[in-house]
């Protein structure tokens, strides 16, 4: 009997979205919560990152006043420009756990 792989709501297999870059995990995390309009996720995403003091104050909660998903992205961007350094293994397991989920 052999077994199989779990795999997330999207039919991605942990072990075949772990073989994907960390930006293409993040542009395909990213796309779909902007799909989903899942503002929380990118502000619990943007809360891993070194100097994101901004995104700490923010709850991204469902109704609330302030923050949009293009809002989100814009500070994404300014955080990073890309560049994961540290924070890498975490935002990686973010966007895993996020499509395996979604």
């Amino acid at each position: 009997m052999t077994e199989t792989p779990a795999t997330g709501a999207g039919g991605r297999t942990f072990d075949e979205l772990d073989k994907l870059p960390t930006e293409e995990l993040r542009q395909r995390a990213f796309a779909l919560a902007r799909e989903r309009r899942d503002v929380g996720f990118f502000w619990s995403v943007l809360r891993h990152l070194p100097n994101a003091d901004e995104a700490a104050a923010l709850d991204g909660a469902p109704n609330s006043v302030g923050p949009t998903i293009d809002e989100a992205a814009a500070l994404w961007r300014e955080l990073t420009g890309h560049g994961y350094e540290e924070t890498a293994p975490v935002l990686r397991a973010a966007f895993i756990d996020y499509l395996m989920k979604h």
